[in-house]
């Protein structure tokens, strides 16, 4: 009897735990195997040439990067490896960016085990694996990438700018912030004059009171 094919998944997150846990759930499927797991965004395409993944899973938040960006980049230089965001941040919020990014799914974290497997099925076959809210989101933005209808005003920040501003809702000064991105201060600086215009806030203060309101929205 020929053994049934495994395939691959390559977990990329910064938290150990998470890591070995979700690793013991795939291993479980007579079909899926976990063939490694990688912490930060810098290690991450070099381990998918030598690890030859057919799935990636990958957290938005990394220590060295921004997840969406690291999905962009797969997309680029590895065509046509699906990958799949699995992460803690809000559906409404982040999922669409996670799809126009290149994903073909995302899922949240605190959803029950079943799902998470039912994802990565998706995704292996070529499916997109979403919400039918936020298929239906993303669908409208294709169709009018023009409206200026938008739910929120974060709709507004691209990624860099969403992170940034999330990071000030936690309290990271300015520097800390450029060390945590790999970005100068001045390159921050730019970022922080960036999101009160688009915002429409005159001053620092009012930015980090703005932030701190949407960090329920921003963070879970």
């Amino acid at each position: 009897m020929v053994p049934r094919k495994k395939f691959k998944v390559l977990i990329i997150d910064d938290h150990p735990i998470f890591c070995l846990g979700m690793s013991e759930l795939i291993n479980k499927e007579s079909d899926l195997m976990v063939c490694g797991a990688i912490e930060s965004m810098r290690k991450a395409c070099a381990a998918i040439t030598e690890l030859t993944p057919d799935l990636v899973i990958i957290d938005i938040s990394l220590k060295d990067g921004n997840g969406l960006d690291l999905v962009q980049e797969i997309k680029k230089e590895h065509e046509g490896l699906p990958t799949l965001v699995l992460s803690m941040y809000d559906e409404s919020l982040y999922a669409e960016r996670a799809l126009l990014a290149g994903a073909y799914g995302y899922i949240m974290k605190q959803e029950a085990i079943p799902k998470v497997v039912e994802a990565i099925r998706h995704v292996l076959k070529g499916e997109i694996y979403a919400s039918n809210s936020v298929k239906e989101k993303v669908f409208k933005r294709l169709m009018n990438p023009h409206s200026a209808n938008s739910k929120s005003p974060l709709d507004i920040l691209t990624n860099r700018e969403l992170e940034v501003l999330r990071l000030i809702g936690q309290g990271y000064s300015t520097k800390e912030i450029a060390d945590r991105l790999h970005l100068s201060i001045k390159t921050i600086g730019t970022y922080r004059e960036n999101l009160k215009e688009k915002l429409e806030l005159k001053h620092f203060t009012g930015l980090v009171k703005f932030a701190v309101h949407w960090s329920d929205k921003i963070l879970l």
